[in-house]
């Protein structure tokens, strides 16, 4: 069984700065895609950002392209997601997930296992 623990979340006001880590108990992590969700109250889950197996791909939602950042440590079998220019839109429960393949993607079905959730709250 794979167990991903996410941390980072938090209240901040708008244009500040969180950084999300998700640390993953699955074997040759490495070989694995990671990718981050989110779900706002009353809407469904939407991709934010992945990235592949050895970090050379990446992805974002066009929503935060430019203010994101996601990026991985294989030595310590952890994922992050640098939020910076935080917008109240973008509060949310964040998700950390592995994918199927090292291939990074954005499609949330061939995302087998996922964390509990970190909240992130952005006040104007």
């Amino acid at each position: 069984q794979v167990r991903l623990v996410e941390s980072g979340g938090g209240s901040v006001q708008a244009g500040g700065s969180l950084k999300l880590s998700c640390a993953a108990s699955r074997r040759s992590f490495s070989s694995y895609a990671m990718g981050w969700f989110r779900q706002a109250p009353g809407k469904e889950r939407e991709f934010v950002a992945t990235i592949s197996g050895s970090g050379g791909s990446t992805y974002y939602a066009n929503s935060v392209k430019g203010r994101f950042t996601i990026s991985r440590d294989n030595a310590k079998n952890t994922v992050y997601l640098q939020m910076n220019s935080l917008k109240p839109e973008d509060t949310a429960v964040y998700y950390c997930a592995v994918g199927r393949s090292y291939s990074a993607t954005s499609n949330p079905s061939v995302y087998d296992y996922w964390g509990q959730g970190t909240q992130v709250t952005v006040s104007s």
